[in-house]
């Protein structure tokens, strides 16, 4: 521990009331509170230079970017001072110097509205020229963290935008995330980096077995999991999930369907967990369950897991990696992440399989062909930046989206009957079913009424839609008022 003077901070009669490690990059947004006090003056110093030099970043206001000598720095120390609070004038600050601050970042404003039109966005640019709100594909209207738009600056300064390859800290970064986070050790050797979830679920398809053998899955499914098989000339088993009807709720795998609907020349099961679009997080005895049934079948399960870090804290259980699955079916297992759908960072176009059985990879790569891009190097250091800094960052969005959830389902429950909402355990993504408003097009009929939803018809469930509620409060609160109006015109 240090103690440091300043003449300005007792002139202005300051004290400390906050010390903290930052984890956000240079010219992170800064709002007007952290852990809950209401700040005044912030000062922040760089831990590497002993704390010697400080630097006054000023009064801050919500939304406002850092004004100062210099940015934020990953790793620098944030000083928060709040007038008449604490010791006495001229009291020393003392400055922890051995890495025992606790890790904070300032609260993001996720109710900045940011104007995505006329920018080539895929969400937005599909109802160009109308004022039907884009609620569908998945991604989110929220500015990435701090830390992504940092290090993907720094990596343009750099200038040179060649052939890349994954660059050793980022592999480092991400095999310690997976520890962190899922608890699996994973040797480097066994991720195949890819540019989408999408294309490897392809290659899974037809990683193994002939042209002609059968894919199972079960709908409603994020669509691509329905076509995908076609690529390799593969046959599709599609059991849809079991649920109670009444509620919308309780989606789980239905074995008696699935033992029925396999054939002998069944190869590949892919698992969509955390679940698009119903939202569930599958617990431990489904996920035993489904691993003794592919192990009785021989079945390569492949596992779509780029939702991971979307579950709410009140989720009955937590993700299961399938990394992480027992030896039996460990050498038949091919793991897909991502963090594009957490960290608002999918047009960047990179995501990752893990694959313990080097024969299988060796397959899985083959089944790419040459029809895999190259990745792009910011697509790298984005995810390096995501997964090495952006935890906190992540911690904040969830407790804004769980918000926007539970406004959204109390919203359905008591003003928009016959809709029922599923019950969200993970993502972004609401799961509507409709069929008790007798519409023959539901997706267009919202859409008439200014809100363009996902039609459940393209996951396999015709009469649902889904709803992306990945936006600010503002945007959620106008769509709920127009869906109001939509149901009122059919009752």
């Amino acid at each position: 521990m240090v103690g440091i003077q300043h003449p300005k901070w007792q002139h202005e009669n300051r004290t400390s009331v906050t010390v903290c490690a930052l984890t956000i990059g240079d010219f992170g947004i800064l709002s007007a509170k952290l852990h809950g006090r209401s700040m005044d003056k912030i000062l922040m110093c760089d831990p590497h230079e002993g704390c010697n030099k400080l630097w006054m970043l000023g009064l801050q206001r919500p939304g406002q970017r850092c004004k100062g000598q210099r940015g934020i720095g990953n790793g620098d120390y944030l000083i928060v001072f709040q007038a008449g609070v604490g010791g006495a004038v001229g009291d020393p600050l003392t400055i922890p110097r051995d890495g025992t601050t606790t890790p904070c970042m300032l609260e993001h404003n996720f109710d900045q509205e940011i104007d995505r039109r006329n920018t080539g966005s895929l969400k937005w640019e599909k109802y160009v020229g109308t004022e039907v709100l884009p609620m569908w594909v998945a991604d989110m209207d929220f500015a990435s963290p701090p830390a992504v738009i940092d290090a993907l600056q720094k990596r343009v300064a750099h200038s040179v935008f060649g052939y890349s390859r994954p660059h050793a800290s980022l592999v480092e970064v991400t095999i310690a995330y997976l520890k962190r986070v899922h608890g699996v050790d994973v040797d480097p050797s066994w991720i195949v980096w890819l540019p989408g979830c999408v294309p490897a679920l392809s290659m899974a398809c037809g990683a193994t077995g002939e042209p002609g053998a059968s894919v199972m899955t079960n709908s409603p499914v994020y669509p691509p999991f329905l076509h995908v098989h076609r690529d390799s000339g593969r046959q599709l088993i599609n059991v849809p999930l079991a649920c109670d009807a009444e509620t919308n709720s309780g989606y789980t795998f239905d074995f008696d369907a699935m033992e029925a609907a396999i054939t002998p020349d069944t190869r590949v099961f892919l698992l969509c967990n955390p679940h698009n679009p119903v939202g569930r997080v599958f617990n431990d005895a489904e996920l035993e369950a489904l691993i003794e049934f592919c192990n009785r079948h021989d079945l390569m399960l492949c596992s779509d897991e780029i939702h991971c870090d979307l579950v709410f804290d009140d989720a009955p259980s937590p993700h299961r990696t399938a990394i992480g699955f027992p030896e039996s079916i460990r050498d038949r297992t091919i793991t897909l992440l991502a963090a594009s759908k957490t960290y608002n960072v999918a047009g960047l176009a990179c995501a990752y399989a893990v694959i313990p059985n080097p024969t299988l990879r060796r397959k899985f790569i083959a089944a790419g062909g040459k029809l895999i891009p190259e990745i792009s190097p910011l697509s790298f250091h984005a995810t390096e930046a995501s997964y090495r800094d952006g935890e906190l960052w992540r911690q904040q969005l969830m407790a804004y989206l769980k918000a926007n959830r539970d406004a959204l389902a109390t919203f359905v429950a008591g003003q928009l009957a016959p809709i029922k909402m599923a019950q969200m355990e993970a993502t972004y993504l609401a799961w509507l079913d409709v069929r008790g408003l007798g519409l023959e097009n539901p997706g267009g009929h919202f859409e008439s009424h200014g809100v363009g939803l996902s039609n459940g018809a393209d996951f396999g469930a015709p009469g649902f839609l889904r709803l992306n509620f990945g936006c600010t409060r503002k945007t959620l609160e106008e769509a709920m008022a127009r869906m109001i109006r939509a149901v009122e015109a059919i009752r």
